[in-house]
């Protein structure tokens, strides 16, 4: 957390559309891309969907130029995914790791807001990150069989089930293709279920998991994604907390 304050005004109702106000923090950071992070990520948490450019620039006090540059920007840090990142006018968020806004699997119902999980990590991870929300319910169809499954999700305790995720694309190969990597990060009946996915699709074998592991590695793996200064994981952290998680093998890096 910045060691700045903000100047002293009035504070300003949320935008109803984007769920933000004026962040009373932005400018005081010479590079716009953190303040374009926070409020991508304050937005989706608040209302479950993304805040378009106009939004963005109002609640951090950047034009839309600015804004624009920013998004790119965190794109390519791997901080968010763009719909299109080459195109002039192409800002949309697809994706900002727990949040999406496409379906990809998932949905995550928390007290007032309904948010798309990006993948069963991601759905898993989101009590973990929401204050306001002690836990949420996780909605899923097992990919297999079509069955639907669901899940009261919370902080103190994984949920009950015998449920298994399996997760197709190893570590190391995650950002070849995120969206893709997400899609196929699902969880099934049992691991027949996975044996029959696998047989139907001709997809090689990933990384099969329970839901209590699955949970573990949910659990504190966004922390601080909220807060202004964030970093993403470095490899050799990354890979301490999948070993922690009860995770292991060449898949994870380990």
């Amino acid at each position: 957390m910045t060691d700045q304050h903000p100047p002293a005004e009035p504070p300003t109702a949320p935008d109803p559309d984007t769920g933000l106000a004026p962040d009373p923090y932005a400018g005081l950071d010479p590079d716009p891309t953190e303040d374009v992070r926070l409020a991508v990520y304050r937005a989706f948490a608040r209302t479950g969907r993304p805040a378009g450019t106009a939004g963005l620039a109002v609640a951090t006090g950047h034009d839309p130029a600015t804004v624009r540059q920013a998004l790119r920007a965190l794109h390519d840090h791997r901080d968010i995914v763009l719909d299109d990142p080459a195109a002039p006018d192409g800002e949309g968020v697809v994706m900002a790791h727990p949040f999406a806004s496409v379906p990809l699997g998932f949905s995550v119902m928390g007290r007032r807001t309904l948010w798309w999980g990006g993948c069963a990590w991601d759905s898993f991870a989101l009590p973990q990150l929401l204050d306001d929300e002690p836990d949420v319910l996780v909605a899923s169809r097992c990919p297999a069989c079509g069955t639907p499954h669901a899940w009261v999700v919370g902080r103190d305790a994984p949920p009950p089930g015998e449920q298994v995720a399996h997760f197709l694309v190893p570590a190391h190969h995650v950002w070849d293709d995120v969206v893709h990597t997400c899609r196929h990060q699902r969880l099934f009946c049992s691991t027949r279920c996975v044996d029959d996915w696998l047989e139907r699709t001709g997809a090689s074998r990933g990384y099969v998991m329970d839901v209590t592991t699955l949970w573990r590695l949910a659990r504190g793996w966004y922390a601080g994604r909220l807060d202004r200064g964030y970093r993403r994981r470095d490899p050799s952290s990354a890979a301490a907390y999948f070993a922690q998680a009860g995770l292991g093998g060449p898949f994870w890096g380990l």
